[in-house]
């Protein structure tokens, strides 16, 4: 990491609006406003704040992560990667779960929707999420041997489909890395600044570690958005890895 600049660090880290409405998250935009970081977009927000919401976030400059990991069968997967696509995301998601067929059918709905001239989105899979622990993933999900072989098994089946990288968590970057190649996309939410309150993740890595074991992007959320001063906070991240 050392080779990169502030701007390049800044711009692989992917800060979460995880709230209940635009409003509360225009507040931390507007905190964080003129630092070049990736937001992301998941579930709750863009259920309440919509595609609206989004083209917003686009018309202003962020680059946007949408994060609503899609499953379903593979024509609705389609056309949902057509509408966000649309949409003008930078990034979004589908669970690896759904099969090699479903995923490739993501990207023929983004092919449908690209526009002309428009830069083309990086689609990732889903593996395993990072609060899913070793007993979850063999006595509740069903899924048998380790959780970095069941990830690893989906990280191929993404690239087999095509997709340009997997969500993953920092501990199996180098695995993922290794199975797939080097030019194979990781983004890696379980992130935590050292000393920070783990929540419900299970899998973690401090951003400094994340980068180190070579992932392409880190996803933070609850230490940044938690925070007294999230400004304070992201640019405490950043002199952590600089």
């Amino acid at each position: 990491m050392s080779t990169l600049t502030r701007n390049d660090v800044t711009g692989r880290i992917m800060v979460a609006l995880d709230y209940a409405n635009a409003e509360s998250a225009e507040g931390l935009l507007k905190q964080l406003e003129g630092i070049p970081c990736y937001v992301k977009v998941g579930m709750q927000l863009f259920y309440a704040a919509g595609p609206t919401f989004v083209a917003s976030l686009k018309d202003r400059g962020y680059k946007v992560f949408l994060d609503v990991k899609m499953h379903d069968i593979p024509n609705t997967v389609k056309g949902g990667a057509e509408s966000v696509t649309r949409l003008g995301v930078d990034v979004f998601n589908v669970h690896a779960a759904g099969g090699k067929y479903m995923m490739e059918a993501a990207l023929e709905g983004v092919d449908k929707g690209l526009a002309v001239g428009a830069a083309r989105p990086i689609v990732i899979g889903v593996t395993q999420l990072t609060s899913t622990s070793q007993q979850v993933l063999n006595d509740e999900i069903g899924v048998a041997g380790t959780t970095e072989q069941a990830v690893i098994r989906y990280a191929r089946l993404a690239h087999a489909a095509g997709l340009n990288g997997v969500v993953a968590s920092p501990l199996e970057v180098t695995a993922i890395k290794a199975a797939c190649g080097d030019g194979f996309v990781t983004v890696t939410p379980g992130i935590r600044p050292a000393g920070a309150d783990i929540g419900d993740q299970s899998r973690i890595m401090t951003p400094a570690e994340a980068f180190a074991q070579g992932t392409d992007y880190v996803v933070i959320g609850r230490p940044i958005t938690g925070a007294a001063d999230p400004r304070a906070a992201i640019e405490a991240i950043i002199d952590s890895i600089v």
